[in-house]
């Protein structure tokens, strides 16, 4: 049998980002990942949990929160911030392959 696998706290929120972020099913993302539907699901309820604002008199409007316009706009930069990770990652793949001594 193999040995199981242990991921740091970072790994894990930066999967669960990846799912909220880029707006991506749970099940391409983990798949992308080699990681298991249920465990990736597990990391983004945690993480969902832990960017719920805390239940204050003030009804989550406190000196910190963000309006609607912000809350979109940080979505959509998220997003953004999400995909041009990914197109750096690409890149640097791409570039270690062409720059590679197998491919002369």
């Amino acid at each position: 049998m193999g040995k199981r696998r242990t991921f740091t706290p970072e790994y894990r929120r930066e999967a669960a980002r990846l799912v909220l972020d880029s707006g991506r099913p749970v099940a391409a993302v983990a798949r992308e990942l080699g990681l298991g539907e249920q465990l990736l699901g597990r990391w983004v309820a945690a993480e969902k949990a832990t960017e719920e604002p805390a239940g204050d008199d003030t009804g989550g409007q406190g000196q910190g929160a963000l309006d609607v316009s912000e809350r979109a706009e940080l979505a959509r930069l998220r997003r953004e911030n999400s995909e041009l990770k990914m197109d750096r990652e690409f890149l640097k793949k791409a570039a270690a392959f062409f720059a590679s001594d197998k491919n002369r």
